[in-house]
């Protein structure tokens, strides 16, 4: 058994504490008062079905603190996953979380073995064992889904773990700490490698990216369709059954958002500054293009049945997946203020939120009056709540699933 700590209880976090708490010390570190004080009650504070039900029923040795000083002092691993949000005006991931956490555990604990999850850019794991003379830092990715984070764990793609070469020790403490991960999931004989840490960080960006490609494929697909009158349906599935294409990944939404990949990609653009390409800045393009038709075609909605010049839209869910409580970066409240730029009045039935207001936007909480109040009604993912105002519902969503 190994005394783990880990700084971060997001999904990241919070996932691999209770999946490593299963056969581990471990103790989840965080800066807020009200997370910790739930995850000792065994409560969740983030929407994940599986999270809910482990901490539930599941005997965990698992412990929430807000003494992350203590908590690393006594740690074998110590596992940053706090937030890397992408800074617009210095083109490179706000790090200075996971820093302020390599600087607390050399300074209390240089015994032990730091692991970034949080998502970095391509050489950060080498700068940073050369600035904090961190000579026991390592990298290992994540590739979670919101609100799927623990079965994402408990039934991985792979694991990924990025050592120096030539540390022989290091390389033994970045084996057992994959083999902690293995231990902890239900699926076996999982895929894993021992990547060098700047091949590891690499690997998480171009993943993404990819992914957000993928998204914008079948997005532009939808607008060539929408716009010429095809059926959208019918083209999207006759592709897919081509084995090298597949059929997943491929329902048209109003864009790809979320926390990672609208930063992921423009980070992995950063890191291309001295690098030909053309590829990976139209990824980044090609979600504000989306972005843009989807307002549009709102609009033009919203002016087809609306009584005058008034147009009311409403915004029918800020989150990005089902089962999620999260709506950072959705590409809905992109368009939202779209919409109101060109006029547009805009309302959101949003039931995770209490207060009356969000971004300067109304906030109705009773969804009859929502529908109500709502010329058109757009909506990135379709529910059962919206068919009984079908008519006026503006999605793109034709396999109705994230």
């Amino acid at each position: 058994m190994s005394v783990i700590a880990i700084a971060g209880t997001g999904y990241v976090g919070l996932s691999n504490a209770v999946l490593l708490a299963q056969h581990n010390e471990v103790y989840a570190v965080d800066i807020v008062p009200e997370k910790v004080e739930l995850i000792n009650q065994r409560k969740s504070p983030i929407a994940d079905k599986e999270i809910e039900e482990y901490l539930a029923e599941k005997p965990l040795n698992l412990t929430a603190t807000l003494n992350g000083a203590a908590a690393y002092a006594k740690a074998e691993y110590v596992v940053i996953s706090t937030p890397t949000n992408y800074d617009e005006e210095k083109y490179y991931f706000d790090t200075s979380s996971v820093e302020a956490v390599i600087e607390q555990v050399q300074a209390v604990n240089p015994r032990a073995v730091i692991v970034v999850k949080s998502t970095v850019p391509v050489g950060f794991t080498e700068n940073m064992r050369r600035k904090y003379q961190a000579n026991k830092l390592i990298f290992s990715p994540e590739f979670l889904r919101e609100g799927k984070a623990l079965y994402d764990n408990l039934y991985p793609s792979r694991i990924i773990v990025g050592v120096p070469e030539g540390d022989v020790k290091l390389e033994k403490s970045a084996q057992k700490f994959a083999e902690l991960l293995q231990q902890g999931a239900v699926k076996e004989n999982i895929p894993t490698l021992l990547l060098k840490p700047t091949e590891a960080e690499a690997v998480k960006l171009f993943a993404n990216t990819y992914l957000a490609l993928r998204v914008s494929y079948f997005n532009e697909l939808d607008t060539y369709a929408e716009l010429k009158g095809l059926d959208v349906q019918q083209i999207i599935e006759g592709v897919g059954l081509d084995p090298r294409i597949g059929s997943h990944y491929n329902n048209p939404s109003f864009g790809y958002g979320g926390y990672c990949l609208p930063k992921d990609t423009k980070q992995l653009l950063a890191n291309y500054q001295d690098v030909p390409q053309n590829l990976i800045e139209a990824i980044v393009a090609a979600n504000d293009t989306r972005k843009k038709h989807i307002a549009a075609r709102i609009l033009a909605k919203a002016r087809s049945v609306a009584k005058g010049d008034n147009l009311t839209v409403g915004i029918y869910r800020l989150i990005m997946k089902a089962n999620s409580d999260n709506f950072r970066q959705s590409a809905i409240q992109s368009i939202m203020q779209l919409l109101r730029e060109d006029g547009a009045n805009v309302l959101i039935y949003e039931p995770t939120l209490t207060a009356d207001e969000f971004c300067g936007f109304k906030v109705v909480h009773n969804f009859a009056d929502f529908v109500e109040q709502a010329d058109v009604i757009a909506a990135n993912r379709m529910t059962d709540e919206l068919n009984i105002c079908r008519d006026k519902v503006y999605s793109r969503d034709i396999f109705f699933r994230d």
